[in-house]
């Protein structure tokens, strides 16, 4: 049988110099390892890992605000009814800084930014998914904000955060929250809205008034202490969207005007669309405090981004009903039309003047990381 194991002098044993002494040979006790605490007050590498750190992150954070039966069943995926007709799919990802500026956040920004995508293929919102970028060290009442206002958001615009994901990065390899979304809506319509189904006479409708947002975010980032109230224009727009559907009207297109701002979106459905916008610079709101800060910092506030603006695209017969449709919702009190479309290619803008010159896409971006 052989002689019987040695004894392990570690286990069981702790030494005189950590508690009091029982004798030359210490303390006798039991080993156990200790499990790791399910509150911190800060995101650790540990949350990402797979074990319980990372289960609790999901139990006390995103279960307990998103609160939908998809997300209770703790499964791979989810699974989802499917309505009749066709369905639209979009996906985005959002690295705003700050997080948190006048007006909003990138939590309500990606919701938002994501059924905002949606109702522009005329889609009602259904469906979302939200993968979370955490860096070590975020504060965990900074996630927990920021996923409340999420969860508020999609509780605003009727949709469902069905499943998601979380990975934890080194300090210094983020920046807090990056948030990748994937959303999903149902289009209960036979129109073709897309750049493709612009035509020669068609009515340019705006929104509202452009720049907000993008200058909103520039303000508080650099600091730069503007007296006046620039704040986010970010906003769900499938409301706007949906009265003019429910309206009857001919929707051809409609474009959300996010990076790039108003000028790159309708240099995108020109070339797309193959046809010639003209627009009346007279028409375009912009708020005098916009108007404001771009003088200062030298930007054209057509090429600043908004996260709850769009333009549609109508035949010219349909435009009086559509404004009308549209001021009769929230966020889109301020509609107004500020173009038409005619055969050639490009954009032509008429200044107040009278003189016109040309739109185009910039090289790069106004703005850097608005949204």
């Amino acid at each position: 049988m052989g002689d019987p194991p040695m004894p392990n002098p570690f286990i069981g044993k702790v030494s005189p110099a950590l508690g009091e002494a029982d004798g030359a040979d210490g303390i006798d006790f039991s080993l156990e390892c200790p499990l790791p605490s399910s509150r911190h007050d800060r995101i650790t590498l540990g949350h990402g890992g797979g074990g319980r750190l990372m289960h609790s992150l999901i139990d006390r954070v995103f279960k307990k605000a998103f609160n939908d039966p998809a997300l209770a069943a703790a499964h791979d995926g989810a699974d989802l009814p499917s309505p009749p007709g066709r369905l639209a799919m979009t996906t985005d990802s959002y690295v705003v800084h700050p997080l948190f500026f006048p007006g909003s956040d990138i939590g309500a920004m990606a919701v938002n930014g994501t059924v905002n995508d949606l109702a522009m293929c005329g889609a009602s919102p259904l469906y979302l998914t939200a993968s979370f970028i955490l860096e070590e060290g975020l504060e965990m009442a900074t996630l927990e904000k920021v996923v409340a206002s999420m969860a508020g958001a999609a509780a605003a615009a009727g949709i469902r955060v069905v499943t998601g994901d979380t990975k934890v990065v080194e300090r210094g390899k983020g920046d807090g929250i990056f948030i990748c979304t994937a959303g999903v809506g149902a289009i209960g319509h036979n129109l073709a809205i897309n750049p493709a189904s612009v035509k020669p006479g068609d009515a340019v409708l705006l929104s509202g008034d452009i720049g907000r947002h993008g200058m909103a975010v520039m303000a508080v980032r650099e600091n730069l202490g503007f007296t006046s109230d620039l704040r986010s224009d970010c906003a769900c727009l499938w409301p706007g969207v949906e009265a003019l559907l429910k309206a009857g009207i001919q929707v051809h297109c409609l474009r959300d005007l996010t990076r790039g701002g108003l000028a790159t979106s309708l240099v995108e459905i020109s070339g797309t669309g193959k046809v010639r916008i003209l627009v009346n610079e007279s028409a375009i709101p912009v708020g005098e405090a916009v108007q404001g800060a771009c003088e200062v910092l030298g930007l054209d506030p057509l090429y600043v981004a908004n996260e709850g603006r769009f333009v549609a695209f109508v035949p010219a017969s349909e435009a009086e009903r559509a404004l009308a449709a549209l001021r009769s919702t929230v966020h889109c009190e301020g509609a107004t039309r500020i173009g038409t479309v005619e055969s050639g290619n490009g954009v032509v803008m008429k200044s107040t003047i009278g003189a016109s010159r040309p739109l185009d896409m910039l090289s790069g971006e106004q703005l850097p990381r608005i949204c």
